[in-house]
């Protein structure tokens, strides 16, 4: 199964525009779709609690259904290359 990606962020959020313009950079280096999706703390409870989110940004890699890792705050294109790289 392949690699699922999650970005979680939030309008405001002064590290998640930091983190957008590595996104695409990531993405084009690793050959890889990552799934952003915006969150609202008053609006996605559920969301939040399912993946246990505590801050922004936060990214999730997911194996076969299964977390394998997890980067909560900025996270620097080398960091995420190498993450990726790891579990493809």
């Amino acid at each position: 199964m392949a690699l699922r990606i999650l970005y979680f962020s939030q309008d405001g959020c002064m590290a998640c525009e930091e983190q957008e313009p590595i996104i695409p950079e990531v993405e084009k280096d690793c050959n890889v779709k990552v799934e952003r999706i915006s969150i609202n703390p008053k609006l996605s409870r559920e969301l939040i609690r399912e993946h246990r989110l505590s801050v922004t940004p936060t990214i999730i890699l997911i194996r076969d259904g299964v977390e394998v890792e997890r980067f909560e705050g900025l996270v620097y294109r080398e960091q995420m290359d190498e993450a990726i790289r790891r579990h493809l």
